[in-house]
């Protein structure tokens, strides 16, 4: 039956959900230069619209219907145009919310995924590559991994591996996927005497303060109930994004002898990642280790990516590719069936092989997402090509792909 309360809190998560691309496009448009901000943050804000379209015509069903065969790999098209999802619950995803909500709370993910990805190839990519790159990688990739991790007969939920709220789905894919598509379009130009720096640091902080607030629905929401198990989630996330926080400014200020704004709210974004796989199966203690690892992991992938010369604009595979394979892995350490009875222990509370399954989810969603944005790259390079010309990208991608300019001078 139909739960008031808890149709409530899900509706109310959906909304915080889709309030997170929207900071995400401020987060990543306060970080790039100037003359490539609208750019930046139209990345996001379109793919509002273009995957709430797909998601509604085929995403879903490929996602959450029944698996197409015996393997798991793919639903099939029996929720195409959201046929048959409506106001009852769905006894296999949501028995106590209408069926529809359900669907658009992950919609919702489905459509930040690849906005995320964005931040790799920021200042650099034709728009007309990026939508095309968006279709298929929403279709071809997203879909399969959600229905592997969460759907009905996917092999990954099979295997038992625990991933409350994204880990792999969301942060790792998208995160391996930027740095496949950082290596492939290469190094943004510049000249000489210009840096990569942030145009403006206070819209980046807005943003991370939009998406850590949109985090609660991200996590807490994915209980799919007003209930004990949506409390700790969302206890626990900002706690984990707290410690994060801290951890980075800490470790930035060691190194580099000052508290950074951004790396404040970088941290906190890292933390948040690392929290979202396991925000639903460990305690606060276990939140503030996982926080405290994120904080020191994704900084020093950061270091990592630095000296291996990788463009990854943004650090997108630093804090989402890291700190969702961190927060996966860290699942298996300390889940405990004390906060979720329909979870697993891990390690800690005596199942030690929890951790090889979250190594199996973890590798899995690393190759495939690997492979196939590999493929969907170089097939839309030799199609209609990948990067702006060379006048474009030094004009910015503001006035050569958009038309426009964010600021007016005098």
């Amino acid at each position: 039956m139909i739960d008031t309360g808890d149709t409530a809190w899900v509706l109310t998560s959906t909304a915080l959900v889709m309030l997170m691309t929207p900071g995400l496009a401020l987060f990543y448009g306060g970080l790039v230069r100037q003359k490539n901000v609208l750019s930046t943050i139209m990345h996001s804000f379109f793919l509002l619209a273009l995957v709430t379209v797909l998601w509604v015509v085929v995403g879903y069903s490929l996602a959450f219907a029944p698996s197409a065969g015996s393997l798991g790999i793919v639903g099939g098209l029996d929720f195409a145009f959201l046929r048959g999802v409506g106001a009852q619950p769905d006894p296999v995803y949501a028995p106590t919310i209408p069926a529809l909500l359900f669907a658009a709370f992950q919609m919702m993910f489905a459509i930040i995924t690849p906005a995320l990805i964005s931040g790799a190839f920021a200042e650099r990519k034709r728009f007309a590559s990026f939508v095309i790159f968006a279709v298929l990688w929403s279709v071809a990739v997203y879909a399969p991994l959600a229905h592997w991790v969460w759907g009905s007969g996917g092999w990954i939920r099979e295997l038992g591996a625990l991933d409350f709220a994204g880990g792999t789905v969301v942060h790792i894919s998208s995160g391996v996927a930027a740095l496949v598509a950082a290596l492939l379009l290469g190094k943004r130009i510049r000249s000489e005497s210009e840096r990569f720096e942030p145009h403006d640091v206070t819209m980046t902080v807005l943003g991370a303060g939009l998406l850590w607030f949109g985090w609660f629905g991200f996590n807490g929401g994915s209980a799919l109930g007003a209930n004990g198990v949506a409390v700790n989630a969302f206890v626990v996330t900002t706690v984990a994004g707290a410690m994060a926080c801290v951890t980075w400014v800490t470790v930035a200020w060691f190194h580099k002898g000052h508290a950074s704004v951004v790396g404040a709210a970088s941290g906190a974004v890292a933390g948040l990642v690392a929290i979202t796989p396991a925000s639903g199966y460990v305690d606060t203690t276990s939140a503030l280790v996982i926080g405290l690892g994120a904080g020191v992991i994704c900084y020093s992938a950061i270091l990592l990516r630095e000296r291996l010369e990788v463009d990854d604009a943004l650090d997108v595979w630093a804090v989402h590719g890291v700190g969702g394979t961190w927060g996966a892995i860290a699942t298996g350490f300390f889940a405990t069936t004390a906060v979720n009875p329909a979870g697993r222990n891990g390690l800690f509370a005596g199942n030690p092989g929890q951790v090889v399954v979250q190594l199996i989810a973890v590798a899995a969603t690393w190759a495939f997402s690997a492979v196939a944005t590999l493929v969907i790259l170089k097939a839309i390079d030799l199609v209609v090509g990948l990067r702006v010309r060379r006048e474009d990208e030094v004009l910015g991608l503001d006035l050569s792909q958009h038309g426009e300019v964010a600021y007016q001078q005098g």
